[in-house]
């Protein structure tokens, strides 16, 4: 990175040099950016307290500056002349402005970018009507892989897509649909208001940046009862603990209610978790992801509420649907992430040791024919 003044623009144009994927701003500490995973702080003095209540000032949306002395806490997105956009979380700490930016590349990206599997790709395209949640901890790429999925639809379907998000990340350009992208806090005050008013707007698609309480839930699942094919996200570890937070947000005696909802309009969970690759694969991190989709005999265990029965259907690993256990046992038989690494991430690794012996006997003969070959030359 360039010498001269500290100055946001020049800290998030490094990004993309740096192939940085967040910068944390905190007093004190020089810029911190993480790389390949790795925190690496940058070779520059310590931000001051001055530098950090002032730093964000020219791209902090002026509308936004009053929430965020009333609050502490600001969320929104932001741009530079490159394409990239960031989203950009500020927030009080010790009485001066700290920063975690996240940044989101310019490039919408597609399912072989991301390394899906293919049933992500075939339930947007066989889906027209419906509720489809994308799930996993912050970081696993969540907003990527429904980006690649409203793009799909924005290149081959004429339809009216109209998401509300908190804050905006992937802009989309009108392609054979059309798009309304409204952020909350710029174009809409909150969820409530937006998703009040969303039906009206005709739409056929709709993304709701995140199910995060009883009302965003109880629209996405009324929008899908309608006819409407509604995307959103979830921060959940698995598919199980999806049910178990939608559940948490209704009353006890509005469960039937929401279960036979559901039943009738879910089309998929996809669980999500992005692991390191080996480094000659060039990727970066590949995601070891869980699907959970909408047939009959599934739609019939949530209307009974018989989820215990959920784990035990998508570990059979068939109609596209996976467990995160057979995940990592695909990505270690292309050899596209460690044993080690995989083991780590399981959530059971005794099952995921049975499945790999396979894998790690095959690999043990593939060295021995390679000694075997050298020694007789």
């Amino acid at each position: 990175m360039e010498t001269g003044p500290l100055t946001i623009h020049r800290l998030l144009g490094a990004m993309k040099k740096l192939e940085a994927s967040d910068l944390h701003l905190k007093v004190g500490v020089p810029p911190v950016y993480r790389i390949g995973g790795n925190l690496k702080r940058m070779a520059s003095e310590p931000i001051t307290e001055d530098e950090a209540d002032h730093l964000l000032d020219p791209i902090v949306p002026e509308i936004l500056k009053a929430k965020y002395e009333a609050n502490g806490n600001l969320d929104f997105a932001t741009h530079i002349k490159d394409g990239d956009r960031f989203r950009v979380n500020m927030y009080r700490s010790g009485g001066h402005t700290h920063a975690a930016i996240r940044r989101v590349k310019a490039e919408i990206p597609s399912y072989a970018d991301l390394h899906v599997p293919p049933a992500y790709g075939e339930l947007v395209e066989h889906t027209t009507e419906g509720l489809i949640v994308v799930v996993g901890v912050t970081g696993s790429g969540k907003s990527s892989t429904l980006a690649a999925m409203i793009e799909h639809i924005n290149q081959t379907r004429a339809e009216n897509i109209i998401t509300v998000e908190d804050p905006v990340e992937y802009r989309f350009v009108p392609k054979k649909s059309i798009i309304s992208q409204r952020e909350i806090g710029i174009d809409v005050a909150d969820f409530s208001t937006a998703l009040k008013f969303m039906v009206r707007e005709d739409p056929d698609v709709i993304f709701i940046g995140e199910l995060r309480d009883h009302g965003t839930v109880l629209a996405a699942v009324q929008a899908a009862e309608t006819g409407h094919l509604v995307f959103s996200t979830m921060h959940t570890a698995d598919t199980m603990q999806a049910f178990s937070r939608i559940l948490e947000f209704f009353p006890s005696h509005e469960h039937g209610f929401l279960r036979h909802a559901l039943s009738n309009t879910l089309r998929g969970v996809l669980a999500q978790r992005l692991l390191p690759a080996l480094p000659e694969t060039g990727f970066g991190v590949v995601p070891a992801c869980e699907v959970l989709l909408g047939t009959s005999v599934v739609r019939e265990k949530i209307r009974e509420g018989d989820d215990q029965a959920l784990p035990m259907i998508v570990g059979k690993n068939e109609e596209g649907m996976q467990n995160f256990t057979y995940a990592l046992y695909e990505l270690v038989k292309k050899e596209w992430v460690a044993m080690n690494i995989a083991m780590d991430y399981a959530p059971n690794r005794e099952a995921l040791a049975s499945a790999l012996k396979g894998v790690e006997m095959k690999n043990q003969g593939l060295v021995s024919r390679i000694k075997s070959a050298g020694n007789r030359s």
